[in-house]
């Protein structure tokens, strides 16, 4: 469940963003537009976390997910945003990062290889959650946590794995994002002179 070659597959799927390239710094994006007064909320049904999990990747089927189940997924999402802005402000967040520690200690799921070489996991809703909780563990605890990122963009708040070769991405996605911003760039330069 960890980072994966998105290359191959769109940053949109299923009405939910895929730009993170990290599962855990995903679901941080199922809450959209965090930056206005009312954000939209992509995990508005327990329905919508069993199509986020197959839209991630991450089982082949939606799991029957409960109200409860949602209920931790956001609690979840939240954690694990507290905790990235935390790190990159050189801060902590005890509340968040006890709660990441709580959800990843419960059973996680079993990683099955499937027909296809693909990796899919088992568990009931709760085990996926416990399994994205230790992979956001291990990112933003581990030697990759340097490489995690906020979009540069006024208006986007996602978090991304950075990748790059010379680890200077600024957005989290050029198609979406960094083109926004070269076309504001563009506009201010051209009204300038």
């Amino acid at each position: 469940m960890t980072m994966r070659d998105e290359t191959k597959r769109p940053e949109e799927r299923d009405g939910f963003r895929f730009r993170g390239g990290h599962n855990a710094l995903d679901l941080t994006a199922t809450l959209a537009a965090r930056l206005k007064p009312v954000p939209r909320e992509r995990l508005a049904m327990p329905a919508d976390l069993g199509r986020w999990f197959v839209a991630a990747g991450i089982v082949p089927s939606a799991p029957d997910v409960e109200v409860k189940d949602l209920e931790e997924a956001r609690a979840l999402r939240e954690g694990i945003f507290a905790v990235s802005s935390a790190r990159l402000s050189g801060e902590d967040a005890p509340s968040a990062r006890k709660l990441l520690n709580d959800i990843a200690a419960k059973p996680s799921s079993v990683p099955q290889l499937d027909a296809n070489a693909a990796i899919k996991f088992d568990g009931t809703v709760s085990a996926l959650l416990s399994t994205v909780a230790r992979e956001a563990i291990l990112l933003l605890g581990g030697p990759q946590a340097g490489r995690v990122r906020q979009c540069e963009s006024a208006t986007c708040t996602i978090f991304f794995l950075d990748t790059s070769r010379a680890g200077d991405r600024r957005w989290c996605s050029m198609a979406g994002c960094g083109n926004q911003a070269k076309v504001r760039e563009f506009r201010r330069r051209k009204a300038a002179s």
